[in-house]
């Protein structure tokens, strides 16, 4: 998934934001343009929210900030970003002036979204893809199956392509083992999710089975994989371990830093900046102030510092899988012992001495 290149910056990269907070450079820039949405998800309720969009001048301005970089992974998403009313003038100045983005699609809409590709070469595509077709009207609350495989089939030789399969109460590990199998057909890459209670998506009010006390009920039905399926995500580190380690972390065992909310940002349709996609934690409003003054502010840098040391809420891919790759890779050049006089205690599993290769190494 990832180059020794895109290693290797971004180590500099938490150096630059570690060192210099007040000049703390972005490496993903999530835009979540609109809440407009043709899918009924379980998991997401953002199609009750009211309709509204960030307008191309307000992202036009967004990427004006010099937290942002020509190595900065933008991300275009919504809802479902195609909907957008300038979702073909947003990709079209994308192009042309930050050609490094992304594009996330529930590829209901699989003609506008093949000849958007076509046109404006986003660098990846991302396609949500939770299990079969029976799996997929259940959990999603439409019949996409098929158009979702028409656009993977239409575009898997002419863009990076990545199946995003979210764990969650409403599907199963088989269904991961599904949707594996799927992108080894196709010979595309697959992303593995699980899911969280995320603010911005409206969490539902409770969980599968009625329970109330949302959080802890939908980690105690979400179904760790087990069996044949850990032989296909082991095939991928970044998918293997963040699934593996997750049952560590709902356990109470795993304990790491959130240093993702220094780099890694997102951007909500009504221009809020949270701190992170987890807690409801609001930076600022690009209408009230410019990105650079909310993420690199001395309020921000206070929250993101008290957060950063305290928070372990939440196993949300943006965030965890960089804290988890932060940590492995300084384990690959220093003892366990002398991160922690820099970084602060952590700990994988509930022996506090354990390291990431050697439970890794147990595990499979």
């Amino acid at each position: 998934m990832y180059s020794i290149n895109d290693y290797a910056y971004n180590g500099l990269l938490y150096l630059n934001n570690t060192m210099r907070p007040r000049h703390k450079r972005l490496s993903q820039l999530m835009i979540y343009s609109t809440t407009a949405c043709q899918s009924r998800c379980k998991h997401c309720n953002i199609w009750q929210k009211k309709v509204e969009h960030l307008s191309l001048e307000d992202i036009q301005r967004i990427m004006q900030s010099r937290c942002v970089t020509k190595r900065t992974t933008v991300g275009l998403e919504g809802g479902e970003f195609i909907l957008h009313p300038q979702a073909e003038d947003i990709m079209a100045w994308f192009r042309e002036h930050h050609p490094n983005y992304t594009l996330l699609s529930n590829c209901l809409a699989p003609r506008r979204i093949i000849d958007a590709v076509r046109r404006h070469q986003p660098r990846h595509l991302y396609v949500s893809l939770d299990g079969g077709r029976e799996t997929y009207q259940r959990m999603r609350g439409r019949d996409g199956y098929d158009r979702v495989i028409e656009v993977v089939e239409a575009l898997k030789e002419e863009v990076p392509l990545s199946l995003m399969f979210c764990l969650s109460p409403w599907n199963s590990s088989d269904d991961m083992a599904y949707v594996i199998d799927v992108a080894k057909h196709y010979s595309v890459d697959v992303r593995i999710g699980i899911y969280g209670t995320m603010a911005y998506m409206k969490a539902p009010l409770s969980s599968p089975e009625g329970d109330t006390n949302v959080s802890s009920s939908l980690k105690k039905s979400i179904e760790v994989p087990s069996g044949a399926v850990w032989g296909a995500l082991s095939q991928t580190q970044e998918n293997f371990d963040f699934v593996a380690l997750y049952d560590e972390w709902r356990s109470g065992h795993l304990r790491l830093r959130c240093q993702s909310i220094m780099s890694c940002l997102v951007v909500h349709s009504n221009g809020d900046v949270p701190l992170c996609q987890n807690l409801d934690v609001v930076l600022g409003n690009i209408h009230d102030q410019t990105l650079d003054e909310i993420f690199n502010g001395s309020a921000a840098r206070q929250t993101q510092c008290r957060y950063s040391r305290q928070c372990n809420d939440c196993w949300i891919n943006f965030h965890r899988k960089y804290d988890i790759i932060l940590v492995r890779n300084l384990e690959r050049l220093l003892p366990k012992w002398l991160i922690e006089k820099f970084y602060g205690q952590y700990q994988w599993t509930a022996d506090p001495k354990q390291t990431y290769r050697k439970h890794l190494n147990e595990i499979q």
